[in-house]
């Protein structure tokens, strides 16, 4: 019989239906337990709404968050379907530092050889950052900016003590702007990109049972 601890539950969170979707038809099982996904509606009210009220559901209460879907590049040089795995996230009301980044890393760049991986801090806006607001945020030190991110993280971590994380997929970067958020939808490199990278967040889910060295 084993002894290795059971993984927690694991919710991940997207705003958007498309990304929902996506991440929906590139399930494949495997991960460490049981898995919930979880579409939060846009902008950091919505997300810290749902989120909050989906981990005080008994099965939730101890799950894993991670947060995913498409974002913003910060950085010159980042191009759509580049990924951002968080070391942080933070906005105006506090930093939450991500567990795992490393082994993200390490499972994204496997199962999507090729694609550039980013690492760094993941900042929350509550609207669309355009033009010279970027660049502002990218001399605080962010790499990427989203609506919802922060405020799914901080949430999680107020609702208790849990193993948190954040990947994103680039669809908006300085060189490549995003002209209307419907342009999202025919973003097929993007939604190929989130669809694939599944079997990362798994791994990750599966590492939480992992004794801790």
């Amino acid at each position: 019989m084993s002894t290795r601890p059971a993984a927690p539950p694991l919710l991940i969170a997207c705003a958007l239906g498309i990304e929902r979707l996506a991440l929906r038809t590139g399930e494949r099982g495997g991960a460490g337990g049981p898995v919930t996904f979880v579409r939060t509606g846009m902008g950091p009210r919505a997300a810290e709404r749902s989120v909050t009220r989906h981990l005080s559901e008994p099965a939730l209460r101890a799950a894993a968050v991670l947060a995913t879907g498409f974002c913003a590049g910060l950085a010159p040089g980042m191009h759509p379907g580049d990924l951002v795995v968080a070391d942080e996230t933070r906005d105006p009301r506090g930093t939450v530092p991500c567990e795992g980044t490393e082994l993200l890393v390490k499972e994204v760049a496997r199962v999507l050889p090729g694609r550039t991986v980013h690492t760094g801090t993941l900042v929350g806006s509550d609207h669309v950052v355009r033009g010279p607001e970027r660049s502002a945020l990218r001399a605080t030190g962010a790499i990427a900016v989203d609506m919802e991110s922060a405020a799914t993280l901080l949430s999680a971590v107020r609702a208790g003590v849990r193993p948190v994380a954040a990947v994103r997929v680039v669809v908006d970067a300085p060189e490549h702007e995003l002209v209307r958020i419907g342009t999202v939808r025919g973003g097929i490199s993007a939604f190929r990109v989130l669809r694939s990278v599944l079997p990362a967040f798994h791994e990750w889910h599966r590492s939480l049972s992992l004794p801790r060295r």
